[in-house]
C-alpha cells in the first residue's frame, strides 16, 4: 500500500517532521511519501493562504494518481482543497482535522482544539460543525504561535503549546486534546504523557484511516457531488489544469 501524505504548505522541514510522524503509525508494508507541492505559501494562517495552497495541492493528487497511490491525507488543519482532491483521486482522501476530530470523539466525551493563531479559530469552529463534531468540541483554543515558529530551533513553541493544553483540560472541561497544526505531530506523545489524556494528532489519526478505508476497499463514491469533474477549457495561470474528457463508451 502507498500513501501520500501532502503537506500543503512549501516547507520541507515540516513535510519531513510530518513525514516521520506518519511512518512511526503506518503498518509494515505501507509506503509512506511525504510531499510539499512545488507552488504555494510557506505556512497556511488565513483564508488567502489556503486558497493559493489548493492549486499546488492539486498538482500532488493528478501526480499521485498517475504514480499508482493508493490513498492519500491532507496534512493541514484546514482540510484545503479536501472536497476538489476526493473529485480527482480513485482512493480515499482525508484532511487532518476531520481525521482528528472523528477519532477524538470515539475515545473522549469533549474535545478542545489547540491551535497555532487566534485567526485560525473561526476555521476550525467551522470544521466542527461542517463535520458535525460541534457537540463534541468544547472549544477551540489558540497559543499564538506562528506556525514557522514550530520550526524555528531554541523556539519555546513547545512549552506553550502545552501549557495551552493544561488550560484547555481546566477550563472547558474537556477530557480530549486535538492538535490543531500539522507542525505540531511531533508533540502529540509528549503532551500525552505529560497531561495523561488522549492527544490526537490528525496525521497519525489520518493515516492509519487511510490504511484501514483501504483495506476494507472503500474509496470515495463517484456518484453525484463526487462524480470526476467535468472537462472544460482553461486558461492563463490554471490552464496546465485542464482535465481531459474520458474517452466515449462504444455502443454495444
Amino acid at each position: 500500500m502507498r500513501i501520500k501524505i501532502i503537506n500543503p504548505n512549501t516547507t520541507w522541514s515540516m513535510t519531513e517532521k510530518i513525514g516521520d510522524c506518519a511512518r512511526s503509525v503506518a503498518r509494515p508494508g505501507t509506503e509512506i511519501v511525504a510531499v510539499s507541492p512545488a507552488m504555494g505559501p510557506a505556512s497556511i494562517e488565513s483564508h488567502y493562504d489556503e486558497a493559493l495552497a489548493v492549486p499546488g495541492l492539486l498538482q500532488e493528487i493528478a501526480a499521485g494518481e498517475r504514480d499508482g497511490i493508493d490513498g492519500y491525507v491532507i496534512a493541514c488543519f484546514g482540510d484545503p482543497g479536501l472536497m476538489a482532491a476526493r473529485e480527482l483521486a480513485r482512493g480515499p482522501v482525508v484532511g487532518i482535522a476531520q481525521a482528528a476530530m472523528h477519532v477524538a470523539s470515539l475515545v473522549g466525551t469533549r474535545f478542545s482544539v489547540v491551535t497555532t493563531l487566534s485567526r485560525t479559530i473561526g476555521q476550525a469552529r467551522h470544521l466542527a460543525e461542517a463535520y458535525g463534531m460541534d457537540r463534541f468540541c468544547a472549544n477551540v483554543r489558540a497559543c499564538e504561535i506562528p506556525v514557522l515558529e514550530l520550526e524555528a530551533p531554541g523556539s519555546k513553541a513547545r512549552e506553550r503549546i502545552v501549557d495551552e493544553c493544561r488550560r484547555a483540560l481546566e477550563e472547558d472541561d474537556s477530557d480530549t486534546i486535538v492538535l490543531g497544526c500539522a507542525g505540531m505531530a511531533d508533540l502529540c506523545a509528549h503532551i500525552g504523557q505529560v497531561l495523561g489524556v488522549p492527544v490526537v494528532d490528525g496525521v497519525a489519526a489520518g493515516t492509519q484511516l487511510i490504511e484501514s478505508l483501504v483495506n476494507l476497499r472503500l474509496a470515495t463514491s463517484k456518484r453525484g457531488e463526487l462524480a470526476s469533474p467535468l472537462a472544460k477549457p482553461m486558461t492563463g495561470l490554471l490552464q496546465g489544469f485542464a482535465l481531459e474528457a474520458p474517452p466515449l463508451k462504444r455502443a454495444a
